[in-house]
């Protein structure tokens, strides 16, 4: 029997949870603050297979000026032929 009770106010207590992180995000978005991510890591596009790749792990070619980054040896090889 108390099972059942706990079952509903646990119930209860998520769904409540759940409606106040909706709502602090809709407001939040309505007054146009961007979120930032503590300990996010830069990624970047490979231009070959469009797989995103932490920077700092990406296959680099400079050409040109320009950077561009990889996620394998492969895609490199592909984008320089």
């Amino acid at each position: 029997m108390w099972i059942g009770w706990f079952l509903r106010i646990l119930l209860i207590v998520v769904g409540l949870r759940a409606l106040w992180k909706f709502c602090a995000g809709v407001i939040e978005g309505a007054q146009g603050k961007r979120r930032t991510v503590h300990g996010s890591v830069p990624l970047v596009r490979d231009p070959v297979c469009g797989t995103y790749v932490v920077r700092s792990r990406a296959v680099v070619l400079r050409h040109g000026g320009q950077i561009e980054y990889f996620c394998s040896k492969t895609c490199q090889r592909r984008f320089s032929a």
